[in-house]
């Protein structure tokens, strides 16, 4: 499996040794310590400025950071930035301070800083309230974590989360039984709820109620969802067209680049016949077309920008494309959801995605290729 990234590289968090600040199309990540087997369970956290990539091998688990603060971009990167606490971890999140890592008996949050890493909180697992079922950070025993005090939050054990995803600013839960819970702010109805408000504690997304759910993601005010036949639901905030919905702003944005940058001009009478079409928030889960995809397996969300992985394989990245974020060799933003040229062109089959707030990482396999 190889891991490549595009979008905001302005800390080298994508290209360690050319720190150019947009990369706007897929580049390898090959920061991996080829001294050793790597397995294919690899998976990368990011953060603004840094990014975290889990390497499970045969000589056991650790974290490699890069990014704000770490190394000066040789090519020794990987070995230094090697995060020595780590050793044996099964999972991680990063922040821009604080750097999670989960192991087998407990969970602890180190302070990131030079020259010497500061652990500055440790919670044992409580292996008593434990389901079974494997779950991923945040989602600890009995609870959840977050980047900031407090580090430890309980969640009622009647919810039975497998799968929780974080905004910076609100939560999107789903249960063991497809459905799916938010809270935090709403003030862009991203909570899916249907009004503008906050919610302290979960709360169940009704518009979902009935739908088997299989995935959730949560990005800076918009959430996503799949259901367990590849249906995509979105909600939130779509400024800049993360929603797959058309977009106000970006028909402005698009009417300006024509008009020469003359801000005086504005969308003529016929084009304002259309505005009931653009959609600035929405906040109930609204059904997303993605064109001749039949089926959606996985989903992330940025900042602004949306990335979908197909049942076939197929990476389709949305919304704000400032930095290259999209990966379609530009910098332009779109309410439409876009195949990603550069997988099927280099006969690869996309297998994850995971947004940054301003970058995008993805997995990716050699497609087997058909008997002769």
């Amino acid at each position: 499996m190889n891991w490549f990234g595009f979008g905001f590289n302005g800390f080298g968090q994508i290209r360690p040794v050319d720190v150019t600040c947009k990369v706007n199309t897929p580049v390898l990540i090959s920061d991996v310590c080829r001294s050793c087997v790597i397995r294919s369970d690899c998976r990368v956290r990011a953060s603004w400025s840094s990014r975290a990539h889990v390497h499970h091998t045969d000589c056991g688990s650790r974290v490699c950071v890069t990014g704000f603060g770490f190394g000066s971009g040789s090519s020794e990167q990987v070995c230094r930035d090697t995060f020595p606490e780590s050793q044996g971890c099964t999972d991680a999140l990063i922040s821009e301070r604080h750097l999670t890592l989960n192991f087998t008996d407990r969970v602890e949050c180190w302070e990131i800083q030079e020259p010497q890493n500061k652990l500055v909180w440790k919670r044992e697992h409580d292996l008593s309230v434990n389901t079974g079922q494997s779950v991923a950070l945040p989602l600890v025993p009995g609870g959840y974590v977050m980047p900031r005090s407090p580090f430890y939050r309980a969640l009622c054990s009647e919810l039975c989360a497998v799968s929780l995803a974080l905004g910076p600013e609100h939560a999107v839960l789903l249960t063991s039984v497809g459905t799916v819970y938010s809270w935090g702010s709403g003030s862009h109805g991203q909570l899916g709820h249907g009004a503008l408000t906050s919610q302290d504690e979960p709360q169940v997304v009704e518009a979902l109620w009935g739908v088997p759910i299989r995935a959730v993601s949560a990005g800076s005010w918009h959430s996503a969802s799949v259901s367990t036949g590849g249906d995509l639901y979105m909600w939130g905030w779509n400024e800049s067209g993360q929603l797959g919905l058309p977009s106000r702003g970006l028909e402005e944005e698009n009417h300006r680049a024509k008009s020469g940058g003359n801000t005086d001009q504005t969308i003529n009478k016929d084009e304002k016949s259309q505005a009931d079409m653009f959609i600035s928030i929405q906040a109930f889960p609204a059904l997303v077309d993605v064109p001749n995809v039949s089926e959606i397996s996985r989903i992330s969300c940025g900042s602004r920008h949306t990335a979908a992985v197909t049942g076939t394989g197929d990476l389709y990245t949305w919304g704000w494309g400032h930095y290259g974020q999209l990966g379609h060799c530009s910098e332009k933003s779109t309410d439409e959801p876009t195949l990603v040229d550069y997988f099927p062109t280099h006969s690869m089959c996309v297998q994850d995605v995971v947004c940054g707030l301003w970058n995008t990482f993805v997995s990716a396999v050699p497609k087997q290729q058909p008997p002769s």
